[in-house]
């Protein structure tokens, strides 16, 4: 298929027939949200993709067919330098986009200034933020999120995670995901994951984590941290250390997982999932349920 490209400098929506398997959206200030839609379509018929624009101000974006990829950026704006762009002009530029495409595309954003949603994505998403917040809802590939302050909060990602930032915090809720991997110089961390596939966590900050674990668990556990506290809430882990450094190990179950945390001035805590969730519970241990040294 020819390459095509379609500058749009107002609100305008635009149809792609035929395949889409890889998407690339880079914006400055204002939203982009990607959903993705079933794959299955008629005989004969193959899913393309849609793209909505209800807002745009400044210099207008650029879109480009090439294949079965299609990218939505300006034209200064590139993947490999998103997380260092400055333009004393990117306060005249804001964007409201809107994208479906079919579920099992690969999908890559790139946010200065702007927030982003991605929900519905089977294939492999990849975000990358400067101060934008980021929220990934349903994804099932695998997922690499970096941020420079902005905020990802995941839920019901149950593909592997990758995270990376220097002061943005990670919210993960529902997770059911093969392994979490995940490292900030200052922001905080809450994970909490669901029953089914064993556990495989490795967290390290500066500030505070907060883990919840499903109820059993199997894994090996070695959460420390130099100078914070730490709550724990199994009976099967030992918690040690008075002075400054503190740590939480043991083994949960058969021990088939691992559970790593790292945080240099922040608290740990350690909480348990119930068997079946209460519909009034907060996500919060009560204090009868853990442990605090």
């Amino acid at each position: 298929m020819a390459e095509s490209t379609w500058e749009v400098s107002e609100p305008e929506r635009l149809d792609f027939d035929g395949p889409v398997t890889a998407l690339s959206v880079r914006l400055v200030n204002g939203t982009v949200n990607v959903v993705g839609v079933d794959d299955t379509a008629p005989p004969g018929e193959q899913r393309g993709a849609r793209l909505e624009v209800s807002e745009i101000h400044g210099p207008p974006l650029i879109v480009t067919r090439s294949g079965s990829t299609l990218t939505i950026t300006y034209e200064d704006l590139h993947w490999q330098n998103v997380l260092k762009w400055l333009d004393h002009k990117s306060r005249t530029r804001h964007a409201v986009v809107s994208l479906t495409v079919p579920a099992g595309a690969d999908v890559e954003v790139g946010v200065v200034g702007a927030g982003a949603v991605v929900s519905g994505i089977k294939g492999r998403t990849q975000v990358r933020g400067v101060n934008g917040d980021t929220t990934l809802v349903g994804l099932a590939g695998r997922v690499h999120a970096e941020t420079v302050a902005g905020n990802v909060e995941a839920q019901a990602v149950t593909g592997d995670l990758r995270f990376h930032s220097v002061s943005g915090d990670l919210t993960v809720v529902d997770c059911a995901g093969s392994s979490v991997r995940a490292d900030s110089v200052s922001g905080d961390m809450v994970i909490d994951l669901e029953p089914g596939k064993p556990t495989d966590i490795k967290v390290n900050t500066v500030s505070g984590e907060a883990i919840r674990l499903p109820h059993p668990t199997d894994a090996t556990v070695e959460a420390n941290t130099a100078s914070g506290t730490v709550s724990n809430a199994f009976d099967d882990l030992r918690v040690g250390g008075h002075w400054g450094a503190k740590k939480i190990t043991g083994t949960l179950g058969a021990g088939t997982g691992q559970l790593r945390a790292v945080t240099v001035s922040g608290s740990i805590a350690l909480l348990r999932r119930p068997p079946t969730e209460d519909p009034y519970d907060t996500g919060h241990a009560s204090p009868a349920a853990t442990k605090e040294h």
